[in-house]
């Protein structure tokens, strides 16, 4: 059987799963919400899977008779048949397990641990046999490739760890790139399910010819007791020489650990030179991935050189093994250069990023990620190959144990680390813990470890993040997110990992004034959706109803008092209520009704994620937690016209009554939506229907300016919706599975709705 079977079936299913993990984590978010638990809770569930699945496969390889590489084979094949029926048993799992948390009464639990912990119960039940599957890949394939073909060089893992990385990296930028755009999420699974389907196929092809061979009597490579010995071989070869070692699976785990770690770090420390879209995530994935690929290319072109020159084969006590690895933890403090803001790179307005945008901000990623993931894609697979010799059950055990530390890292830098020292920080203590671990490498050169150290001490002394870019400032860190209140340029800002959220503007005021004053009676409470700086909060308040915001990131709310001076007794007032949960996932599980529910989706409109808060789906959730005549105001910036057609296409359907007026300032609308009409109210009329301290609220920031006149600058400036729908006619309302504000690249470059 020809090796370039098993590159492409491993090229192939690499694809596969980075999909699957992309679409499997957005579809969670839409039933459960967009919060750190829950992606956390997704990615060990994924990476939990992969473990149990190398681990269990590699014993079941270890006790199944022999039969050539037929019976592997075809439980390789069998394995990949099921994680493609995940296209259509994972959507609506998830959708029922959101349905039974719902029925169980959610009121009890909001915001709460038992609801993370019922809902990641769920998500495990619905993907852990899936993941498990994956993760019984290379196992399974390892014992079909060696019984089959006599592999004897003890590196086959190596061979399809290179295959597997190298598809993830182009599973990452044609769904994030194309796919998605095209087909939706569930269209994009389908894709990844066909695709899946056919390895299948052809593995029980190639098990099938294997059998036909056998039975005419034509000789199988590796077929005799040949292919045995030489893995026996190969397994006493390792023993002799130290087998699996403590300090190298010590190793193998903190490879998993520490880059996993890094990435959750790098997110932060790049998203103010790379902007919050999602191809942005897809660019650092994308270079994460491909540097692995490289970096384990080197390893196989090293480790297959002839007998005689240095192979780097991991042995104990080898100071290449040294050095490689200091390597790694010497390359770790890269990103913060290339997150220095005195970079000569160009900073960029996240918030409006373009494509050039990327390329320089990709090239920031590149400096810092590159020479990194080089190291750990050379030391994964040569550590696994080292330990294994060769042997499916050892190295799914070894694999298994890289898993774990994939599991911890993430966990670790969102809870522990950056919570607590901030992204320079958790880099240099990353770093630190891969260096403190040379010892289990070998002796290295004394020069090589003292030229590491310099090297490394300067990188940490000698450069600064980007919150030095505003002299004035306070910064706070939670699981969520780096926070910064500032009012260095002039202005105060309110930056959420580096990227712009929102400024002082009449603008915040005018989402909470206008609705409340259109009412058909007094309003009895409201909720705000996005606390930001707090404005819209307070001035809700100043109706002196009882007000509840919703706000994702804990650090945001404890800044108020940056901002308005009256924020934190605002804060302590009976009517205050502050939830920090995802604002979705809010409206999903209370059963509070509101007269008023203002929504402001953190910008740019293009936003990863924010598709959530603009979608026909989300619409339909905020009517439902309507009292009756009540009104939901969403701001919107403004932006392409497929955009501002497919939004407010999603509110028209949503809701039977609907107006839209151009906001204060020349830019963006506020939609009013209602199940009850809107009537028809002048400045003056509405402007008489504030309270005393509503009014004084409104025209706080506008000297000499009336409440009529502020409201008059927007109810005089009524948009039909019907036209904006007719800007891109062509376009579908805006849905979970079809973010149009999210996924653009194709319809920008090449027009179309």
């Amino acid at each position: 059987m020809p090796r370039a079977w098993f590159f492409g079936f491993f090229f192939v299913s690499g694809f596969c799963s980075l999909v699957c993990e992309v679409v499997w984590l957005r579809l969670a978010m839409a039933q459960y919400g967009v919060v750190t638990p829950l992606v956390a809770t997704v990615l060990s569930v994924f990476m939990a899977g992969l473990a149990l699945g190398s681990w269990g496969a590699g014993r079941l390889v270890a006790r199944a008779p022999s039969a050539g590489g037929r019976q592997p084979l075809r439980l390789y094949a069998l394995a990949e048949l099921v994680i493609g029926l995940s296209a259509f048993v994972v959507p609506g799992s998830l959708r029922f397990g959101r349905g039974l948390l719902l029925h169980a009464g959610s009121d009890a639990a909001w915001g709460s641990i038992p609801y993370h912990l019922m809902s990641g119960g769920w998500i495990a039940l619905t993907l852990l046999p899936f993941c498990v599957c994956m993760g019984a890949t290379f196992p399974l394939a390892m014992a079909a490739r060696g019984r089959a073909e006599g592999e004897g060089s003890g590196r086959s893992f190596s061979y399809l760890y290179l295959a597997n990385v190298l598809g993830a990296a182009c599973g990452t930028l044609v769904s994030a790139f194309v796919l998605i755009e095209l087909l939706g999420f569930n269209g994009t699974l389908k894709v990844a399910a066909a695709l899946n389907a056919a390895i299948a196929a052809a593995a029980f092809a190639l098990a099938a010819g294997q059998a036909a061979s056998r039975g005419a009597g034509v000789a199988v490579p590796g077929s005799s007791a040949t292919a045995d010995n030489t893995a026996s071989a190969n397994l006493a070869a390792a023993r002799e020489s130290g087998g699996p070692r403590r300090g190298l699976v010590v190793l193998l785990f903190l490879t998993g650990f520490a880059s996993m770690a890094m990435e959750i770090v790098w997110v932060r420390q790049f998203t103010p030179y790379l902007g919050t879209v999602v191809y942005a995530f897809a660019v650092l994935l994308a270079l994460y991935l491909g540097s692995t690929f490289l970096g384990s290319m080197a390893y196989r072109i090293r480790a297959g050189r002839p007998a005689g020159r240095p192979d780097l084969q991991g042995r104990i006590g080898d100071p290449a093994l040294a050095h490689v690895w200091i390597a790694a933890g010497v390359f770790g403090l890269l990103p913060l250069l290339a997150a220095d803001p005195r970079l000569p790179l160009a900073i960029i307005d996240p918030a409006m990023p373009q494509p050039v945008d990327l390329l320089i901000g990709g090239g920031r990623v590149a400096l810092g990620l590159t020479l990194f993931c080089a190291a750990i894609g050379f030391l994964t697979p040569m550590l696994v190959d080292r330990l294994s010799a060769g042997d499916p059950r050892r190295a799914g055990r070894a694999y298994a144990v890289n898993v774990v530390g994939c599991i911890l890292g993430p966990l670790a830098a969102s809870f522990v680390l950056l919570p607590a020292l901030g992204e320079r920080g958790s880099i240099a203590v990353l770093a630190l813990l891969l260096l403190a671990a040379v010892p289990l490498c070998g002796r290295p050169r004394a020069t090589v470890l003292a030229g590491a150290g310099a090297i490394g001490l300067a990188l940490v002394l000698l450069t600064k993040d980007h919150a030095t870019l505003f002299p004035h400032r306070e910064v706070l860190r939670d699981y969520e997110a780096t926070v910064v209140a500032t009012d260095s340029r002039g202005g105060r800002e309110l930056l959420v990992n580096g990227v712009g959220i929102t400024t002082l503007t009449p603008i915040t005021k005018m989402m909470v004034h206008l609705p409340m004053a259109f009412l058909a009676r007094p309003p009895q409470n409201a909720l705000v959706v996005c606390f930001g700086m707090g404005t819209s909060f307070r001035s809700a308040l100043s109706w002196g109803v009882p007000t509840t915001a919703v706000e994702l990131v804990p650090s945001v709310p404890r800044l108020v008092g940056f901002y308005h001076q009256d924020g934190p007794d605002l804060l302590a007032s009976p009517l205050a209520r502050v939830v920090i949960d995802d604002g979705r996932r809010l409206l999903e599980r209370t059963p509070e009704r509101y007269d008023v529910i203002t929504i402001d989706p953190p910008p740019p409109v293009e936003a990863a994620g924010s598709g959530l808060l603009y979608s026909r789906q989300f619409y339909t959730l905020a009517r439902a937690r309507l009292r009756p005549g009540g009104i939901v105001q969403q701001w919107f910036p403004g932006g392409e016209p497929a955009i501002v057609s497919s939004v407010a296409r999603a509110i028209l359907e949503s809701f039977p009554h609907v107006r839209a007026f151009q906001s204060v300032e020349g830019w963006g609308v506020h939609f009013l939506a209602s199940d009850a009409e809107i009537p028809d109210r002048s400045a003056d009329d509405l402007a008489a229907r504030l309270p005393p301290a509503a009014a004084a609220d409104l025209v706080e920031w506008w000297r000499g300016v009336t409440p009529a006149q502020a409201l008059g600058r927007v109810v005089e400036q009524q948009v039909s919706v019907e036209r904006l729908i007719a800007l891109a006619p062509g376009t579908p309302a805006l849905e979970d599975d079809r973010p149009v504000n999210e996924y653009y690249l194709l319809r920008r470059t090449f027009g179309g709705p």
